[in-house]
């Protein structure tokens, strides 16, 4: 059953995709904010359809801790889920950091490429990183948020990688807050396997950590500290193992 359902769900997206990301292509004339409406519209209908085929539901915690004003967002990253909800229900508009060669992705990159989000030209050096900072600035002044996933990339369930301090020093230059975010949405939807499997996610937002006055380093710390903290609350039993060889190691 589980399979029958996952197979309905990669087809309604499949069948959904290439006629959403042609009406997202004749919106580029249209202002911003419609295109983004529009275009964010695909990955609600998507988490409707996980929700509808594959019995993937969601809560959210935390929501009163999301500010009214600028915000560098730094959530864990375990799946494409969180990817497809942060756009489809955050309050303001977001805007992803990702590498510039994205853009040539078919409909996938087009799309993106115009919600006039932030992108690394890496071909830059060492110049790639101001880049960001004023294209980051740029969108904080407009009123949107920035968001970014400190580990890099999808990390498995119960897993840490290594929190790069990109994030951090962005919201440093910027003087923005950061709002720490945890999700466990690799127990429903992980990484690799096709299969998607029912139960409920928690997005756990974080109260937001002033950057006035600490490093990039020790910023990013703190952030890491209270994301692990977070996730070993929300989703212990992916902990387990975890803590067993810690424990192991301690009386070695």
């Amino acid at each position: 059953m589980l399979a029958l359902r996952s197979v309905l769900f990669l087809l309604f997206q499949a069948v959904t995709v290439v006629p959403y990301g042609i009406l997202c292509l004749l919106m580029a004339p249209l202002p911003l904010h419609v295109r983004y409406k529009v275009t964010t519209g695909w990955p609600r209908i998507v988490l409707w359809a996980a929700r509808a085929i594959c019995g993937i539901r969601w809560q959210v915690k935390g929501w009163d801790n999301l500010p009214n004003g600028p915000a560098v967002l730094l959530s864990k990253h375990q799946s494409t889920w969180e990817t497809f909800f942060y756009v489809s229900y955050m309050p303001k508009e977001l805007c992803f950091v990702f590498k510039r060669e994205l853009l040539w992705v078919p409909f996938f990159g087009w799309g993106i490429g115009l919600l006039k989000m932030i992108h690394i030209d890496r071909s830059q050096g060492r110049d790639a990183f101001e880049s960001v900072v004023q294209q980051g600035q740029r969108k904080l002044d407009e009123g949107r948020w920035i968001i970014m996933f400190p580990e890099g990339t999808r990390i498995p369930r119960g897993r840490q990688g290594k929190y790069k301090s990109g994030g951090s020093r962005l919201a440093i230059r910027t003087a923005a807050p950061v709002i720490p975010m945890a999700v466990n949405s690799a127990a429903c939807w992980p990484k690799r396997p096709w299969i998607k499997r029912p139960g409920l996610i928690t997005v756990s937002i974080g109260p937001p950590i002033d950057s006035d006055g600490l490093s990039p380093d020790q910023l990013n710390t703190e952030v890491e500290r209270w994301i692990e903290a977070e996730m070993r609350r929300i989703d212990p039993d992916a902990y387990h193992h975890t803590q067993a060889v810690q424990g192991h190691e301690a009386t070695a």
